[in-house]
């Protein structure tokens, strides 16, 4: 059994900054950000209703009604986050009451912006072993809270969203995975969390922002990824030739362009959306998924490769067949 996706969904706020916003608040332009990452808009948050666990629900409500499956019918609610506006209760059960999937069980899961590809893993484990038979997996970011907005190193990169996808146990398809963490550089990429005792230090506000060694994070990408990809080819004895996309984690063009020329593959293959919404962390990948979907792009029965790299630090990829 393995869990094929029914279903997807997304939901980014409709407030925009540009490039030129940015320029505004730091030392940058339009030219410098596209040319450096492909980047020219982010969608932000705005307002106190819309946080990380609205646009999951509105991401998870609409992957619903993609795949005509009731709420009562969702045994499994996954949510991969960074940025849940609460510690507790987790962003997934605050998608349960939203939505009225009142049979599921509710957890979120941290892997950053690795964070979607391991919550599906873990979905398909579920589904795989039989435990459930119907699941929701987000990946849901409010990413404006964590950047300072005053770092030109970080600040350019980061929007806000969320993307879900309903599965559903299956014995047609195909599913699998390679996945692999490296706690050793963790350090390259990181954020505190804003619940420390503030008096074992004068200040932690800089800590509580994403702190990032670009440099460090574009050489373990650019390294990792299509290494991981070629293991799980490998792995299920197929060529670069019989894939029909490789959905990437939506970080910086450079990365993506750089894995396609190590793989040997056009970049027709490698469909991006940065340029619009920036880096998503989680939820990048379930985004561009659900607007390729929207578009007729998937054909049933074609493989497609999942991959996603970002803090801990953690990679890996998955094959999915539509």
């Amino acid at each position: 059994m393995i869990g094929k996706i029914y279903g997807t969904g997304s939901y980014v706020p409709s407030f925009v900054w540009d490039n030129d916003k940015l320029s505004e608040m730091v030392e940058t332009s339009d030219e410098w950000i596209r040319e450096r990452t492909g980047i020219a808009r982010r969608h932000i948050i705005e307002g106190e209703e819309e946080d990380t666990t609205y646009m999951a629900s509105r991401a998870a409500c609409e992957a619903l009604k993609d795949a005509g499956i009731q709420p009562e019918e969702i045994d499994l609610i996954i949510v991969a986050t960074i940025s849940a506006g609460e510690i507790m209760p987790s962003s997934a059960c605050g998608v349960q009451k939203a939505i009225g999937a009142v049979n599921a069980v509710c957890f979120d899961l941290n892997a950053a912006c690795t964070g979607f590809l391991f919550a599906l893993n873990t979905a398909q484990a579920y589904l795989g072993q039989g435990i459930y038979k119907t699941a929701i997996v987000v990946g849901a970011e409010s990413l404006s809270n964590l950047v300072n907005w005053t770092d030109r190193s970080t600040c350019i990169l980061f929007g806000d969203g969320a993307g879900a996808v309903v599965l559903k146990a299956s014995k047609d398809g195909k599913y699998s995975q390679v996945a692999y963490s490296d706690g050793r550089k963790g350090g390259v990429l990181t954020c505190s969390s804003r619940n420390q005792k503030k008096y074992e230090k004068e200040s932690v506000d800089a800590e509580t922002y994403m702190q990032m060694d670009g440099g460090e994070v574009f050489k373990f990408a650019v390294s990792k990824v299509p290494e991981v990809i070629r293991e799980l080819l490998d792995k299920e004895n197929l060529s670069t030739k019989e894939i029909a996309y490789y959905i990437l984690h939506q970080a910086n063009v450079r990365i993506v362009q750089s894995v396609a020329k190590r793989l040997g593959e056009k970049m027709e293959k490698f469909p991006v959306n940065m340029g619009e919404y920036g880096n998503t962390s989680s939820a990048s990948i379930p985004i561009l998924l659900d607007e390729i979907n929207k578009k007729k792009g998937f054909r049933r029965g074609s493989y497609i490769v999942l991959s996603g790299f970002g803090g801990g630090l953690t990679y890996g990829a998955s094959l999915l067949q539509w």
